[in-house]
């Protein structure tokens, strides 16, 4: 069925306000947009963390009675006659087949892919891993997991023991093992993510290869030749005496979900325990590596 959809210009302040407005007066849902196309990093736990200039988008049905929706919304106090909005008509589509014909089988590195399920695999004879997206973060297309797997395909990993760090959808511990790792441990704190990781492993075929642990069941003698951790730099920081504990002697560290303006201060959180590349950034965002 078509929709309409109505965006209110506000403030971050005034947004959740508005939102209630919006689906007292009938809206099937609504989204909060930044009008500057600046993304917001790192909320605190249970935090909507909104933006100094947002849009407010309540989605209704298209036999909605918009001028009476607009009408109801004069009378809110932050709103008043002559508000700014605008109105817009969505056609109709099967938003899950487009979502899907725009994910595409992606290359990482010289030998590693990235494979949806229902697209072919672009050549037989790379290092594929099939994954599609589902409950927990990490499925190649944004940049830190990209700038993780490019980092992944670079070493050399035969036989090797690999720590995935907040494992997510459990992609850079599968693909560590597709790349020749004897062994990969998962760590996250949810529970979704440790069943996605654990579905993505059977997959692909190397579940008996993946122990996957609650951040709160993890072993405490823990150790790896690569430890990879794709969270964000709040965590980073924090966790830094946790795991730089991880690699053993001379193992290899990455860690990314960083902003390049984030690097500094998360660099000087590991720099006294590893020997430090340069950063590595892609569309902003950045991946520290070193040596233990």
């Amino acid at each position: 069925m078509p929709w309409i959809q109505i965006k209110i210009n506000t403030t971050g302040a005034d947004a959740e306000c508005l939102s209630d407005a919006l689906m007292e007066n009938g809206a099937v849902s609504v989204t909060f947009q930044d009008t500057h196309d600046n993304p917001v990093f790192e909320p605190l736990p249970g935090e909507t963390r909104l933006w100094g200039d947002t849009d407010v988008i309540g989605l209704f049905e298209a036999d909605i009675d918009v001028a009476a929706v607009i009408e109801a919304l004069s009378g809110h106090p932050l709103l008043g006659k002559g508000f700014h909005h605008k109105i817009e008509q969505l056609e109709d589509k099967d938003w899950e087949r487009e979502w899907m014909d725009n994910f595409h089988p992606m290359r990482f590195g010289e030998r590693l892919w990235i494979c949806p399920s229902w697209r072919p695999v672009p050549d037989a004879d790379a290092v594929n891993v099939m994954l599609d997206p589902g409950l927990a973060f990490g499925t190649g297309t944004h940049p830190t997991t990209a700038l993780c797997l490019q980092w992944l395909d670079g070493l050399d990993l035969e036989g090797k023991t690999v720590i995935d760090f907040g494992c997510g959808s459990g992609i850079l511990a599968i693909a560590a093992l597709k790349l020749g790792a004897a062994r990969a441990i998962g760590i996250d704190i949810d529970p979704q993510a440790i069943q996605a990781s654990r579905d993505n492993a059977q997959r692909n075929g190397v579940e008996d290869r993946l122990d996957l642990y609650l951040s709160h069941e993890k072993p405490d003698d823990l150790s790896a030749d690569v430890v990879v951790a794709n969270i964000l730099a709040g965590p980073l920081r924090e966790l830094a005496p946790l795991i730089s504990t991880l690699p053993g002697p001379g193992g290899f560290l990455g860690l990314s979900g960083i902003l390049a303006s984030q690097a500094e201060n998360v660099e000087a959180a590991y720099a006294d325990t590893f020997s430090l590349d340069p950063v590595a950034e892609k569309e902003e965002w950045c991946r520290i590596t070193g040596r233990r």
